[in-house]
């Protein structure tokens, strides 16, 4: 059983920034890769950003060069950094962490883009 614990959602402009971070605990043995789904209300969850154990990072296409996604050495902690923000990265945000031949999911985080 693996928890993954959410923060930073919420309000913000057009143009503005937010950090998301998501934090994995519990009977952990290793963790394979950690990263970011989003989900706007009609429409296909997304990938956003992901980072392996061994470092390799891909970005969905919408995102490249205004999200930074980042983590600790053991990738226990992830963060997704998130700048120049639009109206159309409005969405829910799910963290995932993949172990032990599962994928586990956060609850989500509310990103809301509006002036």
């Amino acid at each position: 059983q693996v928890q993954l614990a959410e923060s930073g959602g919420g309000l913000v402009q057009p143009g503005g920034s937010l950090r998301l971070s998501c934090a994995a605990s519990g009977r952990i043995f290793s963790i394979n890769a950690m990263g970011w789904y989003r989900q706007a209300p009609g429409k296909e969850r997304e990938l956003v950003a992901a980072i392996t154990s061994g470092g390799s990072i891909n970005y969905g296409d919408s995102v490249k060069g205004r999200f930074t996604i980042s983590g600790d050495s053991p990738r226990s902690t992830t963060y997704l950094q998130m700048s120049s923000l639009k109206p159309e990265d409005t969405a829910v945000y799910y963290c995932y962490s993949d172990q032990t031949g599962a994928r586990y999911w956060g609850q989500g985080t509310q990103v809301t883009v509006s002036s």
